[in-house]
């Protein structure tokens, strides 16, 4: 009976929705909460609310939400997000709103040892952690009482970017391993540089570039050597969405057939994760079994990132996530984050 009432009141909302003459009903305001997670981070919620949002301010951004307000009922699905290596919740706060004005929930574990408050261990080592990490937000999400009968956990959506597309892959069925890793930076890391490195230098062909690739190759090779195969999948998870993804350590085999629903977004000049290396090179592989969203072709690594943290210039930040001359991000960015909540109102509702 209480399934039952679930989804009647579903249909009702939905169908108001499409009497006001929107066909992308609006489902409220922004709320904002803070489950706490098994490891001491905190996993970020937000969801459609009825009360009136206030302004905020997280380090130097600026943004308004309703904090703790009581949920409203929404379209009853859960979106993870997944962030990038060193990342929060606060630079993919435009497609929260976006998801959580279509009628999602949104929630951002914070990826331990990888985070902007703690980059203690970013690469394979937080990719090998991040999955169970977004397992256990859902958890916290199904055990959330103020969500009780407004969400289902059954069918989740996970969208990643970067490090955060790694996630989104391994979650679609990818097998990865170290070892891989290993091999494509000993293969191509002079190509790939800051894929392999990260992002504490650059090379700028000057007299150091022979002593940071000698002294890359010595690291890699010391702490990637293990061949054992990553997998994690959880069945809650049906649909999932890549953005600039780290994905040179896959088996390929694993990605020819993705698990779950996968849509792809690639920006053609991406300096960060290379796209001939990671992004096109799975769309390659999995096509047509998954879906290329977007290709932006005037768009850097910093086009999964809306707003745009400050980038001091000349720092690496700036140089791998600064937008190209030509890229009109006012125009393109609300269009990748409409495709997103597309992609998953498509495979996760079941009236669309």
């Amino acid at each position: 009976m209480r399934k039952f009432k679930y989804y009647l009141l579903r249909a009702f909302l939905a169908l108001a929705g499409l009497m006001a003459g929107s066909t992308h009903a609006q489902y409220g305001n922004l709320g904002f909460t803070q489950l706490p997670q098994v490891d001491g981070g905190k996993t970020t919620l937000f969801y459609p609310t009825l009360a009136a949002e206030s302004p905020v301010r997280r380090g130097s951004f600026e943004f308004s939400w309703a904090a703790e307000a009581p949920p409203s009922f929404g379209n009853g699905r859960l979106i993870v997000i997944s962030h990038g290596s060193g990342g929060s919740p606060w630079v993919h706060m435009d497609l929260s709103r976006v998801l959580v004005g279509r009628g999602f929930t949104v929630a951002f574990p914070q990826h331990q040892g990888d985070n902007g408050v703690d980059a203690s261990s970013p690469g394979p080592e937080s990719w090998t952690k991040r999955p169970l990490e977004v397992s256990r937000a859902i958890d916290a999400v199904a055990s959330y009482p103020p969500l009780f009968n407004l969400v289902s956990t059954d069918r989740v959506g996970i969208f990643g970017g970067s490090a955060g597309g790694h996630t989104a892959l391994s979650l679609a069925g990818g097998a990865w391993s170290p070892a891989r890793f290993k091999a494509h930076c000993e293969k191509h890391l002079r190509e790939d540089f800051s894929s392999c490195v990260g992002s504490t230098t650059l090379l700028r062909n000057d007299g150091f570039d022979g002593i940071k690739l000698w002294l890359a190759r010595r690291i890699i090779a010391w702490r990637f050597s293990d061949e054992t195969p990553r997998r994690h999948t959880d069945p809650r998870i049906r649909a999932a969405v890549a953005m600039v993804p780290f994905a040179a350590d896959f088996d390929p085999e694993s990605l020819v057939e993705p698990k779950i629903p996968l849509g792809l977004i690639l920006a053609s000049k991406d300096l960060s994760q290379v796209p001939k290396f990671h992004a096109e090179a799975v769309a390659k592989l999995c096509e047509p079994r998954c879906e290329i969203l977007m290709r932006l072709p005037e768009a850097g690594h910093g086009a999964m990132l809306s707003p745009l943290p400050p980038l001091a210039p000349g720092s690496v930040a700036h140089v791998l996530l600064s937008d190209p001359p030509g890229f009109n991000r006012a125009a393109v960015i609300p269009a990748v984050h409409q495709g997103i909540a597309d992609f998953f109102a498509h495979h996760l509702l079941p009236e669309q």
